[in-house]
């Protein structure tokens, strides 16, 4: 039957049914034979809805349900989309009222997905209630019924934003579509954000978030949520950076004048604290550091008055003069006048005196002959004892500095089998006799010829137990000496030395002359960049990809200076702590800053040591640079343990100057010991050299004993040598008696302070000149005790074969690769330039994920002086050529690797949500391919021939 036919149907059946009852209603009123307990009803009344139907929302394929109620109804119907729905549909009952009385009739039906589904109508699905009652019907609203659903996609997710602190942060969101309409909420850093518990958040404006102003405490991970009956939906997460731009603080106090006398500078300084810029915050414009020259008073030495009168003679026939101190007087720390104020002289022409004179003539004729029979007495006691003890002899004795150079050596820790030790595995004869022979020692290398012998030492003294007794006897001596606040001692010492310097009694560092040689490397460069390196000094420049344009080229070159310095610009106690280092050419420019790297010897410490940076002007003099401990937008300088690496944009002379705060700072100085036959002769000499260590200034000694034939007989050491203003002391230990002599009174040798701390790069020379007692000696075994007083001491152990026919030809130096001296294109660098340039696009724009370079620096511990790589064109391209330079030599990118997979994980961390996401740029540089390339690097450089060394 057809939708129409049964609503006919109903509506007959409605009508006949009501008639039916209002008939029967009547008739059982008119014969007075209505039941006690009918329901009462309201007669004349319409049926009055008590509960209509309500609109509803079908959730997946679950049927909702309508209902009804009426008072008074005698019956009620559903109606939807203008059609009656079937009897049998209807769930249906009766009850009575128990407030009113009335009965009260409820109707539910079902409405199914389905249904929905199937009607296709100008509006939406619907359905209404009518009740029937003795005076008519009566309609409900209308309810409608929506299939509910939630879609996946937002129409609008919000965007990261970085925010300057107090500024409005307005973060948009529309929700997907939706029935019902979706309701939105703000999760931050997934927490549930309200607007009832902050007034400075608003998240009523369609769906917006607005932070009126931002704080700090605002910066965090944001998130849309929006939900109705059927789901929930997220939005990209959005990362809110607020971010504070460096401020200065105020300016400290201007310091005291540099120079006790005479025109110095003065410094002030500032730091970008007032607020530090955070979050990728702009840093300060501007110097940290303010000088201004002052001008320090000079010492007014005193000066004497005219002599006064003479005073009338007194009863001892003598009379006095006076003068005074004030002509000028001392002022500021001035001397005192030398001599006395007083004066006394006889008076009386001799007749006072007579007999003064003859008493002072017996006792001065008494005195003289006590003093020749003690004399004798002492001669006799003295030839008795050398007569008993003629074997054995010792003494402390000076030497001096010589000019030199520097070379590193590449040595295994044991000593057995070492290439570069003579016969270190021969063991000592300890047959032969004994006599004397006259050691080397160098007084001063400016005088002397290199390996000019001093005369023979005649004197002898008879035990070995004086060769202790007389160590003791100086180091007793240093202990005692009269002990001042540092550094006033080592002023007074160090610095007297480098005023002689400055007078031309010393030069600066050259190796073992005066001549003006040079260690000089060129190489021509394009826009692939390259590498210079000076073989074997610990020298080298980093020319980055990209600082030279397309299609030029450079002739660069670098020098290291090794004739004379111009130590007049040297101030107070500074020391060089390198060799001084010149590129160019003058007028170079280049898009980025090159890489500069120089071996040092300082035991860095800030607390200890004021390094600084100087480059030398156009006259000659030496300017500071910047200090290594300050912050420089010109200049950048990062201090390894035994390497400094510079990020220099202008070219030109460059040397790293160390002045020592306290006594606790300390140089570090490597000990060699060469040892060599005398030709045609007897004996055998030991060379004791003591330089800086660094790579440059051992070279000048290697070559020096390469040309004499002379041999490396124990691996070099380190001593650390600490600024106390104590000597150095070189001594020869546990010779074998019966087998060789050593001369009397050479046995220790001493350099003293100013020598040690103010070489320079020069190295210091002592020579022992051992002879044996027979041909047949052919074992050498000895110590050489290198001990600073009150200082560290290190042994160097002799043990080597002096028969000249045993000598070979042993090189110092195992390396092949060490005349290479330029690079070019991509085989100069550790890192691909594929790798490189993601590396440089993923980092060098602030992110809002974090993966900026800032965080490249800090996982590379680059992290300091952070304003120098913001003014940077590419941050992240100087970040990477530091890194070149500072791993130079370990052709490893392990470091790099990890620190890229460090951060990768962080940003994992910080975004787990985002897995649907499209692939991070972490995942395009990956550890493993960074290492593999590296790897194959290694290989074709092992395959290879070696192309540098650092």
């Amino acid at each position: 039957m057809g939708a129409l036919t049964k609503g006919r149907y109903l509506s007959m059946t409605g009508l006949l049914l009501l008639v039916y009852c209002t008939v029967s209603v009547f008739s059982k009123g008119a014969t007075g034979d209505t039941q006690p307990d009918a329901l009462p009803s309201v007669q004349g009344t319409l049926p009055h809805f008590i509960q209509e139907p309500e609109d509803a929302y079908i959730v997946k394929s679950n049927p909702i349900k309508l209902r009804c109620r009426a008072a008074p109804a005698l019956q009620i119907f559903f109606k939807c989309n203008g059609e009656w729905v079937h009897q049998n549909e209807h769930f249906s009952q009766e009850y009575k009222d128990l407030n009113t009385g009335l009965k009260v009739r409820e109707v539910m039906i079902n409405v199914s997905r389905q249904q929905v589904e199937d009607f296709h109508g100008p509006e939406d699905y619907w359905c209404l209630c009518v009740a029937w009652s003795h005076l008519g019907t009566s309609k409900s609203r209308k309810a409608t019924v929506r299939i509910a659903y939630l879609r996946k996609n937002f129409e609008q997710d919000p965007q990261g934003k970085e925010v300057p602190i107090n500024g409005m942060i307005v973060l948009h969101c529309r929700p997907p579509e939706g029935v019902p309409m979706a309701e939105v909420e703000w999760l931050k850093n997934e927490e549930l954000l309200s607007s009832l518990t902050d007034d400075n958040i608003d998240t009523r404006a369609d769906h917006n978030l607005i932070i009126n102003e931002a704080r700090l405490s605002d910066s965090g991970n944001y998130t849309c949520l929006a939900s109705n009956i059927v789901a929930k939906r997220r939005s990209a997460t959005a990362t809110v950076i607020v971010f504070v731009n460096g401020g200065w603080s105020l300016w400290t106090e201007w310091s005291a004048c540099n120079v006790p006398c005479g025109r110095g500078v003065q410094k002030r300084s500032r730091t970008c604290t007032n607020p530090a810029p955070l979050n990728g915050g702009a840093f300060c414009e501007g110097m940290s550091v303010q000088k201004i020259t002052c001008n320090a008073l000079c010492p007014i030495d005193g000066g004497w008055d005219e002599w006064s009168e003479w005073t009338v003679c007194s009863s001892q026939c003598e009379r006095q003069r006076n003068r005074e101190c004030n002509s000028p007087a001392p002022r500021h720390r001035g001397k005192m006048c030398e001599g006395s104020s007083k004066a006394t002289e006889n008076c009386t022409d001799g007749l006072c005196t007579q007999s003064m004179d003859s008493s002072n003539d017996v006792a001065l004729y008494s005195g003289l002959g006590a003093g020749i029979i003690a004399v004798a007495i002492l001669v006799v006691a003295v030839m008795l004892y050398r007569k008993n003890h003629s074997e054995y002899g010792v003494d402390v004795i000076d030497s001096s500095a010589l000019a030199g150079g520097f070379q590193s050596f590449n040595f295994k820790n044991t000593r057995q089998g070492n290439p570069l030790l003579l016969n270190s595995s021969m063991q000592p004869d300890l047959t032969g006799g004994r006599t004397y022979s006259t050691p080397l020692c160098f007084q001063d290398g400016a005088d002397k010829e290199l390996f000019d012998p001093l005369p023979d030492i005649k004197v002898k003294v008879q035990s070995s137990f004086m060769v202790s007794l007389g160590v003791a006897e100086r180091a007793e001596f240093h202990a005692k000496a009269p002990a001042e606040t540092f550094p006033r001692d080592l002023s007074r010492d160090y610095c007297s030395t480098a005023d002689r310097r400055k007078k031309g009694l010393l030069t600066l560092n050259g190796p073992f002359s005066t001549s003006k040689e040079q260690l000089r490397t060129t190489g021509v460069f394009g826009h692939p960049g390259g590498r210079l390196v000076v073989p074997n000094t610990g020298v080298s420049l980093l020319v980055p990809h990209g600082a030279v344009p397309e299609n030029m080229s450079w002739e660069m070159y670098m020098v290291i200076n090794q004739g004379e310095a111009s130590v007049q610009t040297l101030e107070g106690c500074e020391i060089l702590l390198g060799p001084e280092v010149t590129y160019g050419p003058p007028g170079l420019d280049l898009f980025c800053p090159v890489a500069m790297t120089i071996a040092h010897c300082a035991e860095v410490d800030a607390e200890n040591w004021n390094i600084q940076l100087k480059r030398k002007t156009q006259d000659s003099k030496w300017e500071e640079v910047m200090a290594v401990e300050e912050e420089s937008t010109s200049c950048y300088c990062l201090m390894d343990s035994t390497s400094c690496h510079l990020l220099l944009d202008q070219p030109g002379s460059y040397a790293l100057v160390g002045e020592p705060l306290t006594q606790a700072a300390v140089k570090r100085l490597k000990l060699a010991v060469f040892g060599s036959m005398e030709a045609g002769s007897m004996s055998y000499s030991l060379r004791v050299y003591c330089v800086d260590n660094t790579p440059h200034a051992f070279q000048g000694v290697v070559a020096a004993e390469k040309s004499r034939g002379g041999q490396l007989l124990e691996e070099p050491k380190m001593l650390p040598f600490r600024a106390n203003t104590f000597s150095l002391q070189v001594s020869i230990q546990d010779v074998p008696q019966f087998l060789w002599s050593i001369k009397p009174f050479t046995t220790c040798q001493e350099f003293s302070f100013p020598q040690v701390w103010c070489s320079n790069q020069q190295p210091l020379h002592c020579a022992f000149s051992l002879e044996r007692y027979s041909p047949a000696t052919a074992q050498l075994s000895c110590k050489i005790s290198v001990r600073q007083v009150k200082g560290h001491e290190q042994i160097l152990q002799v043990y080597t074969a002096v028969a000249e026919t045993e000598k070979e030809s042993v090189p110092f130096f195992m390396q092949t690769d060490c005349t290479i001296t330029s690079q070019t294109g991509p085989k100069a660098f550790k890192i691909p330039l594929s790798i490189r340039q993601r590396i440089c696009a993923t980092f060098d724009t602030a992110n809002a994920k974090g993966k900026d370079w800032q965080l490249l620096a800090q996982k590379l511990h680059l992290d300091r002086n952070l304003g120098y790589f913001a003014k940077q064109q590419s941050p992240s391209a100087v970040i990477l050529s530091l890194w070149e330079a500072r791993h130079q030599d370990t052709a490893d990118l392990d470091s790099l690797a990890s620190a890229l997979e460090e951060i990768g994980k962080i940003h994992s961390k910080s975004s787990p949500k985002d897995q649907d996401e499209p692939e991070s740029d972490f995942n395009h540089i990956q550890a493993g391919s960074l290492c593999g390339t590296g790897t194959l690097t290694n290989q074709k450089t092992e395959d290879s021939a070696p192309e540098y060394t650092g």
